[in-house]
């Protein structure tokens, strides 16, 4: 991974001696702000109060015990007050848990730093440290914020709050920084970031970024923000609350008129109407999703892809089709010379010096790096790389070439050239056979993913060049060839992505024979890839657009053809994750479901309108992201379903019981008791569920479905069939003589019960939360339905053995329809 550094903000960058001044720090500070990677509300507990008396369930309880204390039952009215303790702590610990991915960044961070100003190291606080500061780091302290290391000493750094990693990173001092340039591109080995540790050794780091601008402050402004970008899934939650709502005022509404006409009173008809209300609530299904999303932009930036609005979240794991990049997604983006192929009158070295010749370092072309690489030090007995080119002619798309005219200490002129290999070719002499040969090696190495070059040089008589550049006339001296070698684990997340119903095509600039190569190496079109040119394309779209679903491979593309790509992929019904880095690359980023921009070498329009910035340009990153996004989901879905066949039995029962002239099944208190079950279950246990690598095919929907009518279907049996169950528990328990205690202490035994046997089954039992949840809820129940003065206190008596094995029964028997409607985690 490489991060640019704007070398105008730092001063003198590479000295590791002296720091800035007090006034240069003091104008920083003014000019960048403070160092706050988290940003601290002013009163976090006070917002986190306000939060919580926003619960309808709490105003429920005050205005319920209230009604008792003005009917002169303190008692009651004193029980559901104390009630008002658990929920509201639960509430806070449960919005605690939504910033979760915040502030448990903000425990890994720096809360001092030696820096040295004006010739001497002191302490201060992290806060105040500002880009250009020099830091001095010992082993076990943290970064403070984002920098280059200047001087390392046996040096290994803690970077799992980043990657996720947990081996120890070494990295190396930065020795060399091209600063002509107003910004450069810097390797992620001399990088030290800001919420990482030094484990050991010592470290001076030239701090670069600060604040929201560290990779740290991006991570942390994503998930603490990213959930509140409303998206299609939450505007259909919303709606559906809206129905409920609807429903559930005009149920209570009837129920009230109901008592009231069955004479138990005002009392009795408004503690129906408003017990009811607060059950048929679906308060949960917009936290839970809120909740959820958040989740997501944490996970998904521990898997390297930075979440810029959360809408993606929900779309990733939707996704269909993805149209990639080549360079630099699918390959390292570092080309090497892999293959020399010298004329029989050159050395590979002299082929590989007139290669040079015709190259210059500070271009950045990675053609021209490559040649200087390989090249790490000059023969001294050329004289000609001695020199100084006396004009140079630069490589251009029209002229695919680049030439140099050079002079000895002798005067003698000399012209190289090196370029495509037809340009090349038609500058030289050949003899009959000698062109056609070196062609059929080019289309060799083409075909077998590989750039070539051809090189060429010609001796010049002084007084008869007139300073224009040689265009004929050459001895051929070559070829080198290239390759940018495929990332590793790309193949493997190729096929990961065909398993899961993606279709991927490769978008490349790259020759068609160059681009197949690659393509057939990573296993695009189970090794059989079709690759058309950008003009076929355009054709293929006007023609049948549907044609796109057989299409591997666009060589020769452009980046303004991605945008009328992603749009016919959409308008044939395709969910598109688009990659890109340039600013041509912006309207595709833009048009796509998911916009995925590189985060290394992408500009920084690019990285702006992109949904995701892909924090090491890696396109296994992009099949993680889809394995989490997918996950993220099911959890959902399990989160959803889970409330779905909890609250269809609670709201019925509620509903039928009183309106068929029984006593009231659940008191305002027995709602108070689910409340504390129900909503940790939802939030904590299925929200740990942990996303596998490998991805199964989705059916493709352009409008996200939670459940599908074989799914809405088991919810609706295991509802219903819990709720006659219940129904007939009560009947049985008040048929033979006992108590509405006793029967009220059923139902609520028998909904516990169902809770937990759902949560395990839903769940798989995989992780710690789901056994803790399980187990409170059921020691929970037990405790309170079989200690006698708690129960007295809930308005419930003991039950027997056979009662407790009747409720397990039941809800064992719930479980199992839901887990063998294929509802389970396993099922």
């Amino acid at each position: 991974m490489q991060r640019s550094v704007p070398v105008a903000r730092l001063e003198d960058v590479l000295n590791n001696e002296s720091g800035l001044s007090h006034e240069q720090a003091a104008a920083r500070l003014q000019q960048y702000g403070r160092n706050d990677i988290v940003e601290e509300t002013a009163s976090g507990w006070l917002t986190l109060l306000l939060d919580t008396i926003r619960d309808p369930m709490l105003w429920f309880l005050f205005g319920t015990a209230t009604l008792f204390i003005f009917l002169g039952d303190r008692a009651e009215a004193a029980t559901l007050l104390v009630a008002v303790i658990p929920l509201v702590g639960m509430d806070l610990y449960l919005h605690r848990r939504t910033r979760a991915s915040t502030e448990g960044l903000s425990s890994r961070l720096a809360t001092q730093a030696r820096v040295s100003r004006s010739g001497t190291v002191f302490e201060i606080p992290a806060t105040q440290i500002v880009p250009g500061d020099l830091v001095v780091l010992s082993a076990g302290e943290s970064i403070p914020a984002d920098g280059i290391l200047l001087k390392t000493e046996a040096i290994q750094l803690d970077e799992s709050a980043l990657t996720g990693e947990a081996y120890p990173v070494r990295k190396q001092p930065l020795t060399h920084l091209d600063t002509s340039l107003a910004e450069v591109s810097v390797d992620t080995n001399h990088w030290a970031y800001a919420g990482t540790r030094l484990l050991t050794g010592t470290a001076t780091v030239r701090i670069v970024y600060t604040g929201a601008e560290t990779l740290y402050g991006e991570i942390v402004r994503s998930a603490s923000s990213g959930s509140r970008d409303r998206t299609p899934l939450q505007s259909a939650i919303a709606n559906l609350v809206g129905v409920l709502l609807v429903a559930a005022t005009v149920l209570c509404l009837m129920l009230a008129w109901v008592r009231l006409h069955q004479g138990f009173g005002l009392v009795d008809a408004i503690l129906s109407a408003v017990t009811l209300a607060v059950a048929a609530l679906p308060e949960e299904f917009p936290v839970v999703f809120t909740f959820f999303l958040g989740v997501g932009v944490y996970r998904l930036a521990q898997r390297k892809a930075l979440v810029r609005r959360a809408v993606v979240v929900e779309n990733i794991g939707r996704v269909s089709c993805i149209c990639s990049d080549k360079t630099g997604t699918i390959t390292e983006g570092q080309l090497h010379l892999a293959h020399y192929y010298p004329n029989h009158d050159f050395s590979k070295q002299q082929l590989l010096v007139i290669a040079a010749m015709a190259s210059r370092k500070v271009t950045g072309d990675p053609l021209d790096l490559a040649i200087f690489r390989t090249l790490e030090t000059p023969p001294a007995v050329n004289s000609w790389i001695a020199g100084s080119a006396m004009s140079t002619f630069p490589f251009t798309e029209d002229r695919k070439r680049e030439t140099a005219v050079w002079s000895d200490d002798n005067g003698v002129l000399q012209a190289t050239t090196k370029g495509a290999p037809e340009t090349i070719f038609d500058m030289c002499l050949f003899t009959d056979n000698e062109r056609t040969q070196w062609q059929a090696q080019v289309i060799e190495l083409a075909e077998t993913g590989h750039k070539v070059i051809a090189c060429a040089q010609r001796d010049i008589i002084r007084a008869a060049w007139a300073g224009g550049e040689p265009d004929r006339g050459f001895t051929f001296a070559g070829l080198l060839a290239f390759e940018d070698p495929v990332r590793e684990g790309v193949s493997e997340a190729i096929q990961n992505c065909r398993q899961g119903g993606i279709h991927i095509i490769m978008v490349t600039g790259d020759h068609p024979a160059t681009a197949a190569a690659v393509a057939h190496e990573i296993g695009l079109g189970q090794g059989n890839p079709r690759v058309i040119e950008a003009d076929q394309l355009d054709e293929l779209l006007k023609k049948n657009p549907e044609d796109l679903k057989k299409v591997d491979v666009i060589a020769r593309a452009v980046p303004s053809q991605k945008l009328d790509l992603v749009r016919a992929l959409q308008f044939i019904g395709e969910i598109v994750a688009v990659t890109g880095d340039g600013v041509n690359d912006v309207p595709a980023l833009q048009a796509a479901d998911v916009g995925l921009a590189m985060g290394e070498r992408g500009t920084r329009s690019a990285r702006e309108v992109a949904a995701i910035v892909l924090l090491d340009d890696n396109f296994r990153t992009i099949s993680r992201a889809i394995a989490e996004g997918r996950q993220l989901f099911r959890n959902l879905k399990l989160s959803f379903a889970y409330l779905l066949m909890i609250h269809i039995p609670l709201v019925l029962t509620a509903a039928l019981i009183p309106l068929v002239g029984y006593p009231l099944l659940y008191l305002p208190i027995h709602i108070v008791w689910l409340e504390l079950i129900i909503h940790p279950t939802a939030l904590l246990v299925f929200q740990e569920l942990p996303a596998s690598e490998s991805l199964s095919p989705v059916k493709k929907t352009q409008r996200p479905r939670f459940f599908s009518r074989y799914e809405w279907l088991v919810i609706a049996i295991v509802g219903v069939l819990m709720t006659l169950l219940i129904i007939a528990d009560y009947e049985r328990s008040l048929g033979v003589g006992r108590e509405v205690e006793h029967a009220r202490a059923m139902t609520m035994v028998t909904l516990s019960f169902a809770s937990a046997m759902l949560t395990i089954v839903l769940s798989g039992f995989s992780s710690r939360i789901s056994r803790i949840v399980v187990l409170v809820t059921i020691v929970l129940s037990l405790l309170l339905v079989q200690t006698p003065v708690l129960a007295s206190l809930l308005h419930l008596t003991p039950l027997h053995i056979d009662d407790l094995m009747l409720s397990f029964m039941v809800a064992t028997g719930i479980a199992a329809v839901a887990y063998f409607g294929r509802f389970g985690r396993h099922g």
